[in-house]
C-alpha cells in the first residue's frame, strides 16, 4: 500500500507535523496539512535548543530521586498541576525507570539522536534557510561551588552522544560577569548542539516551503478520528471530513484524544513550560545559549528578543496557567541581573509526554492508512526533521533510518490485551 499511496493528510502543524508534511509533499503525494494554526505547538515556543546531548532519557531514577530539591514549592521548577492525571501516568513513569527499561530507552534515543543534526542541516538547507541553524553549541553555568562539583561530575560520567563538553576558560566566566551580578562559579561549553535562531521565522519557512512544493493548509481542529472499512477518517471542527492513503497524527498532547477513537492507547501527559522574552535588550548577538543550572533555566537571544525557559508542570492542556511560573522566572531574570529592560511577552506551551520519555513513531495495526508521530516530550524541536525522515520512509516503503521498535504505540498496550 505505502508505494501506491498518492495522497497524505497530516494533523499537527509544530515541527513534527510541518516538516513531515514537507517530506510527504516532496514524495509527490497529494498533502494537506489540517492545524488550528494558533501558535500553541510547543516545539515553536521553546528555546530553540537542539540538544542532542540528552541522550538518557528523564524516566531515570536519578530523576525520581531528585525530584524533592527540584520542586516548585522549594523553588525549584518541578509541579504537578492536575494530580488525577499525574498519578496513573507516574505508576508507568517508575516502571520505566527500571534499570532495563532505562537502558534500552537510552539505546532507542540515542539512535534517533545520532540522526538528528544531520537531519536538520538537509531540512535546513532544502527550505533555503540555513541561516537559521547555529552549530556554535550552547554554555552551562553554575552559581555555587557545591552544585558545581557535583553537576560537573554527573555530567562528565554522562552519556552525551554526539556532542561533546569542555570546562570554559576562566576569561569566559569573566566575561558573563558583564551579564549577570555576580561571575558563575564554573560552567561547561558543549559543542556539537545547535539552536534555531528564530522559531517564528523557522514556522513561516516551513510553511512557505510547503506550500510553493504544492501542498494545502486547513486552518481548523480535527475533532476526531474515525474507522470506516479499514481506513481512517477525520473529523474538523469546520465540518469537513477528510481521509487519505496515509494519515499522520501528529498532533502533540492532542494525539490521544484522536487515537483513542480507533483503539489506542496513547498515555500521553501536558508537559507545561513557560517562558518570558524581552525585545529590549542588551545580550550579545554572538553568545550561545546558556542554561543556568542552579536555577533549571535557559536563556536564549533570537532575533525577536532575549527569552527566560523554565518549569516542567505535569497538568492537561485545557488547564490556565500558572502565574507563579512566570513571576519566577522574572525573580530569576532580575536576581541575576541579566540586561533586560521594559515588560516581557509570556507563554505557556505543552510538550507531549510519553511516561518512557520516548516518542511514537510508526503505522497502526487498526487501520490501513494510518500513521503517528508524537510524544517527543522536550525534544520536539530537536529529533522534528528526522522523525519526518522516518515518516517518509515509512510512506515510501522503505527501510527507515533507525529501528522502530521501541518507538511503537503498542509499548503501552496490557499484556492481556498483548495476548489476546
Amino acid at each position: 500500500m505505502p508505494r501506491k499511496a498518492k495522497s497524505a493528510l497530516v494533523i499537527g502543524g509544530g515541527v513534527v507535523g510541518a516538516a513531515s508534511a514537507f517530506r510527504l509533499r516532496q514524495l509527490g503525494l497529494r498533502t494537506t496539512l489540517v492545524d488550528p494554526c494558533d501558535g500553541s505547538a510547543a516545539s515553536l515556543g521553546n528555546a530553540g535548543h537542539i540538544a542532542v546531548e540528552q541522550v538518557a532519557p528523564l524516566a531515570s531514577w536519578p530523576t525520581i530521586m531528585s525530584a524533592p530539591r527540584r520542586w516548585f514549592g522549594r523553588g525549584g521548577a518541578l509541579d504537578v498541576s492536575d494530580p488525577i492525571v499525574f498519578l496513573p501516568w507516574a505508576s508507568r513513569f517508575m516502571a520505566a525507570a527500571r534499570k532495563e527499561s532505562f537502558q534500552s530507552g537510552s539505546d532507542a534515543l540515542r539512535s534517533l539522536l545520532l540522526h538528528a543534526l544531520p537531519a536538520w542541516r538537509r531540512l535546513a538547507k532544502e527550505i533555503g534557510r540555513t541561516d537559521l541553524l547555529s552549530e556554535a553549541g550552547h554554555l552551562l553555568v553554575w552559581e555555587s561551588t557545591q552544585t558545581a562539583s557535583k553537576g560537573r561530575a554527573a555530567w562528565e560520567a554522562a552519556d552525551t552522544g554526539t556532542a561533546r563538553i569542555q570546562p570554559l576558560p576562566e576569561a569566559t566566566l569573566d566575561s558573563l560577569w558583564g551579564l549577570t551580578r555576580n561571575r558563575p562559579v564554573d560552567g561547561i561549553r558543549f559543542s556539537g548542539t545547535a539552536q534555531v535562531s528564530d522559531l517564528g521565522d523557522l514556522a513561516n519557512s516551513l510553511e512557505a516551503a510547503f506550500l510553493a512544493a504544492g501542498g494545502e493548509i486547513i486552518a481548523s481542529r480535527v475533532e476526531s478520528l474515525s474507522n470506516k472499512n479499514g481506513a481512517a477518517s477525520a473529523h474538523l471542527a469546520n465540518g469537513q471530513n477528510l481521509t487519505a492513503d496515509i494519515v499522520l497524527v501528529a498532533a502533540g498532547v492532542g494525539s490521544a484524544r484522536l487515537m483513542s477513537g480507533l483503539g489506542h492507547r496513547a498515555p500521553l501527559i501536558a508537559e507545561r513550560g513557560y517562558h518570558l522574552r524581552w525585545t529590549d535588550h542588551d545580550w550579545p548577538a554572538d553568545l550561545s545559549p546558556i542554561v543556568f543550572e542552579d536555577r533549571s533555566m535557559i536563556v536564549t537571544r533570537f532575533a525577536g528578543g532575549l527569552q527566560a525557559a523554565s518549569f516542567v508542570e505535569f497538568g492537561t492542556a485545557g488547564q490556565k496557567p500558572d502565574p507563579r511560573k512566570w513571576a519566577r522566572l522574572a525573580a530569576h531574570v532580575k536576581a541575576l541581573g541579566l540586561p533586560v529592560r521594559g515588560e516581557p511577552s509570556a507563554w505557556i506551551g505543552c510538550r507531549p509526554t510519553l511516561p518512557d520519555y520516548l516518542p511514537a513513531i510508526g503505522r497502526s495495526d487498526t487501520a490501513q492508512n494510518l500513521y503517528y508521530a508524537f510524544g517527543h516530550q522536550h525534544l520536539g524541536l530537536t529529533l522534528g526533521p528526522i522523525t519526518a525522515e522516518i515518516v517518509a520512509a515509512l510512506a515510501d516503503g522503505r527501510e527507515p533510518p533507525v529501528a522502530l521498535q521501541p518507538f511503537d504505540l503498542n509499548r503501552f498496550e496490557s499484556r492481556k490485551a498483548k495476548r489476546a
